[in-house]
């Protein structure tokens, strides 16, 4: 038997794959050109994968934000729960895709002063939902509506947490092996 949790799964690809699973893999290889060794992990079971998935892309259409605040908020909330993975993932994605300024994605992961104060807000009050588990203060959420963030802002906030439960515990205890792309923005505890 395997000791090793990391070694108890294999990864599936779209065509070791069916259903829910091998659309989700053969869309994301049309989409990006490869499959991310995070979603061949998930893979191994379609609930998890098809959650990840569907909530990420429900996020991206509707929860209302930029897409540089979606990124500072995948970002905070990766940093504070310490997934090297994530956090590489989504550096990489708000430089390239994004295209945030590097002072920004720099001071949330070394978790420095940001200088915009609406996003330094809005990384600020992520990273204390996910600390405190949902349990913020009324100072958080002062700032975070003094920022010019809503209570609907706060629900978005809820749903990214929820979202990068998925990927991140997934990656904590798998210890999901980083992807060459995202290796220049490698990240350590």
């Amino acid at each position: 038997m395997e000791t090793s949790i990391e070694n108890q799964l294999k990864p599936v690809s779209p065509e070791s794959s069916t259903g829910i699973v091998h659309e989700i893999l053969s869309r994301t290889q049309e989409q990006m050109g490869r499959i991310p060794l995070m979603y061949s992990g998930m893979a191994n079971n379609p609930a998890l994968l098809d959650s990840y998935i569907y909530s990420y892309e429900s996020f991206h259409k509707h929860a209302g934000f930029t897409a540089l605040e979606q990124e500072v908020i995948f970002l905070s909330i990766s940093v504070e729960n310490s997934c090297e993975y994530c956090v590489a993932a989504h550096s990489f994605i708000a430089d390239k895709i994004a295209h945030i300024q590097h002072n920004i994605i720099h001071a949330i992961r070394n978790n420095t002063e940001i200088s915009d104060p609406k996003i330094k807000s809005l990384s600020l009050f992520t990273r204390a939902v996910t600390r405190k588990r949902g349990y913020s203060s009324s100072d958080d959420l002062e700032h975070f509506y003094e920022a010019g963030y809503t209570a609907k802002d706060v629900l978005g906030i809820i749903a990214a947490v929820a979202i990068m439960t998925f990927s991140n515990y997934y990656n904590h205890i798998f210890h999901t092996e980083l992807d060459k792309r995202y290796s220049e923005w490698a990240w350590s505890k």
